[in-house]
């Protein structure tokens, strides 16, 4: 268990699980108050293959003058979709992608569920409307 805290790959695993959990049960999809928000869809890659398992996150880029909630959707296959989640306000975003072999849920403290690649992050431009956007994610 020790070599596992060294290198932070149980801390990493446990802190993706928890902030997993955190958002699928505190961020309803859909509704409410708030600026309008378009789903969008697509696949994700790695190595030119789809990413089993998986989260996308759409977070409003701020230094870009762009504000809003965060749009979010888990990757099943390599696609997603952000019905199943939550929409984005369109505009300049900062999109983050975690990828696993199988689902993370299945794992646990003692045996996680090993990432594909370290957490991936780039940024896009995405219209004010619905709209379908792929991502590759390089291999490093």
């Amino acid at each position: 268990m020790t070599a596992w805290l060294g290198n932070g790959k149980l801390l990493c695993a446990a802190g993706f699980v928890a902030w997993w959990l955190l958002a699928a049960g505190g961020c309803g999809g859909g509704g409410g108050d708030g600026p309008p928000r378009f789903d969008v869809s697509g696949s994700v890659t790695f190595n030119s293959q789809p990413v089993p398992f998986g989260r996308i996150v759409f977070d409003p880029d701020t230094a870009a003058g762009n504000k809003g909630p965060q749009g979010f959707a888990e990757i099943r296959d390599g696609r997603y979709d952000t019905r199943t989640g939550r929409g984005i306000v369109g505009g300049a975003h900062v999109v983050r992608i975690s990828g696993f072999g199988k689902d993370p849920k299945t794992g646990n403290e003692d045996n996680p569920v090993p990432a594909l690649f370290p957490d991936y992050q780039t940024k896009v431009e995405l219209p004010k409307q619905e709209s379908t956007q792929d991502f590759a994610v390089p291999a490093k």
